[in-house]
Parts: C-alpha cells; structure tokens; sequence
C-alpha cells in the first residue's frame, strides 16, 4: 500500500481562489477586505511568513495595510497602533506577527486586539466561542487541517483522532475541531506528560502531529491505513542545500508513506493552508460588516 499524498499547495490554491471570487463580489458592494499585519523586528521566519500573506492580499484582490516596524518599538506604541487599526473601520483584520521582541508582553497585545478583527482567531473571545461552539473566528493552522480533511473527502465522523501537542496555536484547537459535532471525532491528546504516546497512536484513525520535534511519530506507531497529518516544520542541516538545511516534519514522512492512507508532506501540506485561511477569516470579517 501506498499513502495517497495530501497536496495541501493545490488545496489552499483552491481556497485562496474560492476568496478572490468573493472578494470580487464584496468590492461590486463597496466594500474592500483589508488587513493589517505588524511586524516588530527583523525574525528571519517572520519576516519571510508576512511576505507570504502580503503575496496572498495581492492575489486575492484585498488591500494590504502591513507595517514593518523596528525591534525598539516599545508596548505603548505598538498599543497605540493598534487601538488605531480597531477604530478603523476600512481595516477588517488585524494581526500581530509572533513571536514579539521580549520587551513586548505577547498576552497584553494580542487582548488588545478587537475580537472581531482578530483573524488570527487568538483572542481569548474567539477561543471561548469556538469551545463552546459559537460562531468566532478559527485558528488559521488548525482550521486548515480540517479543510484538508473535508477536501480530501476523508471521513471522520465515529474515527479516532490522536492529536499529538497542546499548544494554544494548533494542539488544543485542532482537538476541539475534531471533536465538534461536524467532524466528530473521537480525540485524545498526548503531550510530553503522555506515557507511551505509542499505545495511543497505534489505536488512531487520525493523527495530527504538532510535537515540534523531528521523529516524533515512527512507522511502527501507525495502524496500517491511518491518515497522517504532519504539522511540524523543523529545520535540519543538509550541506545539499544552497540555505545549508531541509526542512521536516514531525514524522518520518518517507516510513510512513508504506503505511498511511494519507499523509502531508513537508513542505507543501499544512503550511499553505494557513495562509489560505487566513485570507477567509479576513473575507469573513468584512462579510461581517454588511
């Protein structure tokens, strides 16, 4: 058996021209999607994330209001512009490109942000909403596996989902995904408190890996026919490569292909897909100033 290999590129394609058929019909009403994404500083990884959804704005026909500010920007100012951007009304989506510079408190920042143009989906009203399963906007990374998942024609109803990870960007709100009555799956997760995440992963329909780390999920912890979902991203040295290093992810990929069902590559398979959500949470939140 071979795995059927998740294009995640072709499917966020999908997506992000699925949002620039909408986008077309918004401008018609007068109404142009627009968002703005702060970065502070020069992170390498960020900085070549907001060129990526800087690309994406272009393509789908939204207006671009990104501001590259210095590492010295203080918490006060970086409140300020903030504030502004809320009281904007051309502006529909704010967000804050993470990690900030360590004199910036992330927490008092990301509470600063208006719920509803929060298309990251990380203020804590758009968390609460999605666990009790109210309308918000949804992370953009754990939203997009569920659209791989729904695209793939895969079924989840009734199956297992081990999702391995709790952190507050994937782990956690991929887990309430999954469980929520249109997916419904049954969840368990497992984290670096978990003993013996094998015997879990053996029993998974569904495995969605955000450990972080490299070789976290080996053949031998997958059940012939389980559908991988790999959303690690790690950087590995390989003197091969004109940048000195490949990328990973969470799983041994080439093991794996022998035993899975499906599975996403890396790169080419979650990662498009946040990008292309967050061109529908910035859709979305214009749609909802109709």
């Amino acid at each position: 058996m071979s795995a059927t290999i998740i294009d995640g590129k072709a499917i966020a394609a999908q997506v992000r021209g699925e949002v620039a058929e909408k986008v077309s019909a918004l401008k018609a009403k007068g109404i142009t999607p627009c968002l703005a994404v702060i970065l502070v500083g020069e992170n390498p990884a960020s900085v070549s994330y907001v060129t990526g959804k800087q690309k994406a704005l272009a393509e789908a026909g939204m207006a671009d209001r990104s501001m590259h500010l210095p590492e010295s920007t203080t918490e006060e100012e970086l409140l300020k512009i903030i504030d502004d951007l809320n009281k904007d009304s051309s502006v529909h989506g704010i967000l804050v490109q993470l990690p900030l510079p360590k004199h910036i408190n992330e927490e008092k920042v990301l509470l600063a942000i208006n719920p509803e143009k929060d298309v990251d989906g990380f203020h804590p009203v758009n968390v609460g909403n999605l666990v009790i399963g109210k309308k918000a906007f949804l992370p953009c990374t754990p939203h997009g596996i569920i659209v791989l998942l729904e695209k793939m024609g895969i079924e989840t109803s009734g199956k297992h989902a081990v999702v391995i990870g709790r952190s507050n960007i994937v782990g956690k709100p991929v887990s309430l995904l999954l469980a929520r009555k249109e997916t419904n799956c049954t969840v368990t997760i497992c984290h670096t408190g978990t003993k013996d995440i094998a015997s879990f992963t053996r029993q998974a329909d569904i495995i969605v890996a955000a450990s972080g780390h490299p070789h976290t999920v080996t053949k031998d912890m997958v059940k012939p026919g389980a559908v991988v979902i790999d959303v690690g991203v790690n950087r590995i040295p390989d003197s091969t490569k004109k940048s000195g290093f490949r990328l990973i992810g969470d799983t041994d990929y080439a093991d794996l292909l022998e035993t899975a069902s499906f599975i996403t590559p890396v790169p080419g398979g979650v990662g498009p897909m946040t990008i292309a959500m967050l061109m529908f949470n910035t859709l979305e939140a214009a749609e909802n100033t109709l």
